[in-house]
């Protein structure tokens, strides 16, 4: 059997599951696509090469190797995009919940079946089917649940509103000894700028009781203002709605002081040596141009 264990974004990593690009077929049309940034660079001719997105993933699970984390991989779907694993399931204490996904995206969730069928059967969960979630809007952090999610009347026709409050009420209902915070997130189907896919592209929880946040994200500045004093103001680093477009949230933790960011990201990397955290610095800039980084390529599946 399978051990989990997740309470919160940055105890010591031990096992994760780690996205592919491998077989990522073609270039998608755009009426296929699932992000107003992806279609950007369709239509400028800039959309990521496959050989490009395996090196970077090859980087990553390079850092991994270096720090002793036991690396699970999706089995390969020929054809298809499998570089998001935080979106098909997440781990909170000792269950593993599979997301319900997109329509459309369900074969990539059996991609990492030979996981699932590991963990023991009380701790798999699969929600009702009217409960829409996906793992970066959803954050373990010690007593607290944070989830993103979005509650306007018109849900249905953004397919950037991934998790809806149905699910999050069902995750209260799971974890009721835990206090399952919910934030309104600022959605566009059409403008990446103005979109905050999930929670993780305009929020992070760091060690050290740090954070990045992106004001913009949040639809409800009282909620923001929440997690600004949940932190503390002098904790907290503010990013540029530029910087959120640019993923800069996205980045992702091995432990309380170690963490791994894109080479490119100058002035938080920065920030956190001069927190004295450890950067792994990788290229994954690509990656970055489908709405998604490096907290969204992993599934962690044990923590400390």
């Amino acid at each position: 059997m399978l051990k989990l264990n997740i309470q919160n974004e940055t105890s010591r990593l031990r096992k994760v599951v780690l996205g592919t690009a491998e077989s990522n077929g073609p270039i998608p049309k755009i009426e296929d696509c699932y992000d107003p940034k992806s279609i950007e660079h369709i239509k400028a001719g800039t959309y990521p090469k496959e050989t490009d997105m395996l090196d970077e993933m090859a980087a990553v699970l390079k850092v991994f190797r270096a720090y002793d984390v036991e690396v699970y991989r999706p089995d390969i779907i020929k054809g298809c995009n499998q570089i998001f694993s935080r979106d098909i399931a997440f781990v909170i204490e000792d269950m593993m919940i599979e997301a319900n996904i997109l329509p459309h995206r369900e074969e990539e969730v059996h991609a990492i079946d030979y996981i699932w069928n590991q963990v023991s059967e009380d701790k798999r969960i699969i929600l009702p089917e009217d409960c829409h979630v996906e793992g970066g809007d959803v954050m373990p952090w010690n007593d607290y649940i944070f989830m993103g999610t979005y509650s306007g009347e018109d849900y249905p026709d953004l397919i950037t509103a991934r998790t809806n409050v149905q699910a999050v009420k069902a995750i209260q209902d799971l974890f009721p000894n835990k206090k399952v915070k919910a934030f309104e997130l600022r959605k566009s189907n059409t403008n990446p700028r103005e979109n905050a896919l999930h929670l993780d592209c305009c929020f992070n929880p760091l060690g050290k009781g740090k954070a990045i946040i992106h004001k913009n994200g949040f639809l409800v500045e009282s909620e923001y203002r929440w997690l600004v004093n949940f932190f503390g103001k002098e904790n907290v680093f503010e990013i540029t709605k530029d910087e959120m477009y640019h993923m800069y949230s996205n980045v992702f933790s091995i432990s309380e002081d170690v963490i791994i960011s894109e080479q490119s990201f100058t002035r938080l990397n920065s920030w956190l040596r001069e927190q004295d955290f450890q950067v792994e610095e990788v290229p994954y800039s690509e990656i970055g141009k489908q709405e998604g980084l490096l907290r969204c390529t992993t599934l962690p599946l044990f923590r400390d």
